[in-house]
């Protein structure tokens, strides 16, 4: 964690309070730097060879990181306080946001699980453009490329690459792995004169190669596919983007590291039980199909995974949660962030969310060229941003903040961040999330200038825990007055309701909750309910044989959520011939109606009968009944000597 902070005003442009950001953060401020970058860098290197400095500079980062080299000084930390706070129309009155931001930028980021990816520059070039084969020509001096083409055609044998011909069945994998099945394939006939021949077509030709490059102008062979690492997809018909694809292609050889975005705890999952279906939201909104069923649980493909987030987001048991960084990151910044604001003075704070790249030049040319950031509005970066989903919304409001607004990228999951906004306001009992979505500076400083009213939390909470137990602490928070919050459709909290007139008590529901919601009770047939732990997966209404069950969208903030309730319960019934309780009354009393007298096995009164018993009294019944399932054939007579001597005919 940074001790001190190198401050610059950057050729006198902005205005630093170093007095109010050293008594809220605890960071020794250096003296007042001009121009830190250029001609005071001399200055600059001796205090980052002190160690533990933070840099107030973002846009000269790399140039830091390199005199730090240079010097044998750590890595300095960076916090962007001019792009942020320092230009803006509200600069005079930004020291609380500058000093929560320099707060924010002292917690230490966690390391980042990664897997290690070899790739030998194995590359598909797919199309039969004059592009296509000038891509193969052009690379071929830097990848093993082979080019397959639709249909096979004149080709001087010779060249630096292979031509294959066929069509593209099946494309599985990312970088370095990926497996490929191709119908009507031919190959070129080495040797001969005059025009090369080509092999008979077959199909089903299995092959692998490391990288794709998609030059055919037809649809993409993935579901997102600038989201797939290794294939490289351009319009054959624009050379610019021709020769980018071909620039990044060249540079996909050797090992790489990829990031492992995510976790998943299969145990927790609440996809299916017993091959009932229950909850799907992964699937439905995973933009690469990283993750596919796998029975009862769900699998995810950590190669193919792209990090959105989205499914961390809906997921209701936390069996998956985003890794890059975790969740409790995410919640100690914004708690961060609102303590020292509130402790540097500011009042009302606004949260704005945005991606490390699309949000954050669109902030720096705000800043540049615009009107910035006001003063109130301070700005998280997250590198997930369909990953924030209701809890993290929620924690900010319950954290202080007044507003949480959210900056929209072009490539953004739109579909996860507006369900969880919804889900997020509901909870709220106010319109206090927003998606900003705009592509210029000056309409992102329009929308962010419009201020209205505020609601401030009155006692902030400390965010610690899972997300669901995050939210639930923020909506008490939020909403001390309301006991019971109606929510929208698939929310991940509620309650079941039972029909008890049509409810069996046959417990099919309880044996199959995945996460343990619905109890029973082994001394007399009831069912219970713990509605804090309800996922609201409606697995127990579609398993349900009598459609007793249904689901009510709802959060309720009471302590009565946390504990069991009887749903349903009925009178035992008693066995008849030694009076131990067994199964429910109503339950016994249903199957006689229907067995007795009117199936074979129970057509007699002794047999009816032994509906009406306990399991040790019913298999003494049958035992003891003329028509024995227990008994075997009769015992054969025992032979004895003489009954063997008298078969003899000698005797």
């Amino acid at each position: 964690m940074s001790k001190s902070i190198i401050l610059c005003d950057c050729l006198g442009s902005q205005s630093i309070d170093a007095e109010t950001l050293s008594r809220a953060t605890g960071l020794e401020c250096s003296k007042m730097f001009t121009h830190a970058c250029g001609a005071q860098i001399e200055q600059t290197a001796a205090l980052m060879a002190e160690g533990d400095v933070l840099m107030a500079c973002q846009q000269e980062a790399r140039l830091f990181e390199e005199l730090a080299q240079e010097i044998g000084a750590p890595i300095p930390g960076f916090v962007d306080l001019r792009d942020r706070a320092g230009w803006s129309d509200d600069a005079t009155k930004a020291a609380p946001k500058m000093a929560a931001l320099a707060a924010e930028a002292k917690i230490g980021r966690p390391a980042e699980r990664t897997l290690d990816v070899v790739s030998n520059g194995a590359c598909l070039i797919i199309g039969s453009s004059d592009a296509a084969l000038q891509a193969a020509q052009d690379l071929a001096s830097a990848l093993a490329v082979t080019l397959l083409v639709a249909e096979p055609h004149d080709v001087i044998p010779g060249q630096p690459f292979e031509t294959v011909s066929g069509r593209l069945n099946r494309a599985k994998g990312s970088l370095g792995q990926f497996s490929l099945r191709i119908d009507r394939f031919q190959q070129i006939v080495a040797g001969g004169r005059g025009a090369a021949t080509w092999t008979p077509a077959r199909d089903a030709a299995l092959t692998e190669c490391d990288v794709i490059l998609d030059l055919s102008g037809d649809s993409p062979l993935f579901p997102a596919p600038e989201k797939r690492d290794g294939y490289l997809r351009a319009d054959p018909g624009s050379s610019t983007a021709v020769a980018k694809v071909m620039l990044e292609a060249s540079t996909m050889i050797g090992t790489f590291e990829k990031p492992l975005f995510v976790r998943l705890e299969e145990s927790l999952c609440a996809h299916s039980r017993a091959e009932q279906p229950a909850c799907s939201k992964c699937l439905d909104i995973c933009p690469t199909s990283a993750i596919t069923s796998a029975g009862e649980h769900v699998t995810l493909d950590p190669m193919i995974c792209a990090g959105c987030g989205a499914c961390a987001a809906l997921c209701p048991s936390s069996a998956i949660t985003y890794d890059a960084p975790p969740v409790a990151d995410v919640f100690a910044r914004l708690n961060t962030l609102a303590g020292t604001y509130r402790k540097a003075g500011g009042e009302a704070p606004r949260l704005l969310v945005h991606d490390d790249t699309f949000g954050s030049e669109l902030i720096s040319l705000s800043a540049r060229f615009g009107r910035g950031l006001p003063a109130e509005v301070i700005p998280l970066s997250v590198s997930a941003l369909a990953g924030f989903g209701h809890a993290e919304m929620l924690a900010a409001l319950a954290c202080g903040f007044g507003q949480v607004s959210i900056v929209l990228a072009p490539r953004t999951e739109r579909p996860a961040l507006e369900s969880e906004t919804a889900l997020a306001c509901a909870i709220a009992g106010r319109e206090a999330v927003h998606l900003i979505d705009v592509d210029d500076p000056d309409g992102l400083s329009d929308a962010l200038y419009e201020r209205g009213e505020l609601e401030i939390v009155g006692t902030p909470i400390l965010p610690l825990g899972t997300r669901r137990q995050v939210t639930r602490l923020a909506a008490q928070a939020l909403r001390p007055e309301t006991p019971v919050i109606d929510l929208p459709d698939a929310a991940p909290y509620g309650a079941v309701l039972v029909d008890q007139d049509a409810c069996t008590l046959c417990l099919s529901c309880v044996s199959l909750c995945p996460a343990g919601a619905l109890g029973d009770n082994p001394d007399k047939p009831q069912l219970r309910f713990e509605e804090n732990a309800c996922l609201q997966c409606g697995l127990c209404a579609n398993i349900c044989p009598e459609d007793a069950i249904t689901l009510a969208p709802q959060l309720n903030l009471t302590d009565a959520a946390l504990t069991q309730k009887v749903m349903h319960e009925e009178e035992p019934f008693p066995c008849v011939e030694c009076g131990a309780l067994f199964g429910s009354k109503s339950t016994v009393e249903r199957i006689m109606e229907k067995l007795a007298g009117k199936h074979a096995m129970f057509s007699n009164p002794q047999t009816a009968r032994m509906i009406q018993m306990c399991d040790n009294c019913r298999i003494q019944a049958q035992y003891h009944s003329e028509n024995n399932p227990f008994a075997g054939k009769p015992r054969p007579q025992v032979r004895t000597t003489d009954d063997y001597l008298s078969k003899r005919k000698d005797h």
